[in-house]
């Protein structure tokens, strides 16, 4: 890798510091290992390094210095993606929402997402599913979750996780209310990125082109990116919108129903083609008929 210097980093960086902290400013540990990876990324290919560190491992190094700066708030999986399952239901049923849900974890409440009361291990329901002599309430197969603040920094959960021996996390708004799903896979993804096993299914493209006219969308894609590929009048006059998802469900005034249409007020016509009653999955849009999109 190139180093750093005792120049205090490239001309560009020590005027900034220079004009922002003073002469005498000192850089961090944390800037000049970012910027001596910069230059090991300026300088790559002209005179590589054996054994130096792959684009991957500086990615990870770069994830690393700012990983302190991530919050469980920030890092969750949202309220409408949880699955979860209600403290009343059956040991079948529990088994079908694991089969289809796919997850090793999953939360219990007891009247609604806010009141989570525990959670229940994949490996604990396939015991009693081998042991008739197990008990299979819901009572006896949780476990209790770890419950965070949503301004709990990612260093913090992680050594909770860690010392708690639970990889499960509720977070939890200002109001006592859940804010989101943590688990210790998507901890570490910050750091080391997106983790796939063999039972996940292949991410759709964000935005796809179909045919002249229509394109097929996931919800959750920025209206500015939706609007900068497509039409830069697909955006929203409310600034709390900034989703295809979030769009439509403003234009419907509710949760379409698959195949529903909504008409936005440039002339697109925006179909819910995956959905469930808590969320939109992905949306077709249909240009406005007999108009040339503008560039």
């Amino acid at each position: 890798m190139a180093t750093r210097g005792d120049d205090g980093g490239s001309p560009l960086w020590r005027s900034m510091r220079h004009l922002i902290f003073g002469e005498d400013s000192e850089p961090t540990l944390r800037e000049e290992i970012e910027d001596a990876i910069d230059e090991a990324e300026e300088s790559e290919g002209s005179h590589p390094i054996a054994g130096d560190l792959s684009a991957a491992e500086r990615q990870m190094l770069r994830n690393l210095l700012h990983f302190g700066e991530q919050t469980a708030g920030a890092m969750c999986v949202t309220r409408g993606d949880i699955i979860a399952v209600p403290r009343g239901i059956s040991f079948e049923e529990l088994v079908g929402t694991f089969a289809e849900a796919g997850h090793s974890r999953l939360p219990v409440y007891k009247s609604s997402l806010d009141e989570v009361v525990g959670m229940v291990h994949i490996k604990d329901v396939f015991v009693a599913s081998v042991d008739p002599s197990r008990d299979r309430s819901i009572d006896a197969l949780m476990r209790e979750p770890l419950f965070v603040p949503e301004s709990m920094g990612a260093i913090e959960l992680l050594a909770r996780m860690r010392t708690e021996r639970v990889h499960l996390a509720i977070v939890v708004d200002e109001f006592g209310g859940t804010e989101g799903l943590l688990t210790i896979e998507d901890v570490v993804e910050e750091i080391v990125g997106d983790i796939e096993d063999e039972h996940d299914d292949a991410e759709a493209a964000m935005l796809t082109l179909l045919d002249d006219g229509v394109w097929e969308a996931d919800a959750r894609i920025e209206l500015e990116e939706l609007a900068a590929a497509v039409d830069r009048r697909l955006s929203s006059k409310d600034d709390e919108v900034d989703t295809l998802g979030g769009l439509i469900f403003l234009l419907a005034g509710h949760i379409p129903a698959c195949g529903e249409f909504v008409t936005h007020p440039s002339g697109w016509r925006l179909e819910a083609v995956d959905c469930d009653p808590r969320r939109i999955i992905r949306v077709r849009l249909h240009s406005p008929p007999s108009e040339t999109q503008p560039d």
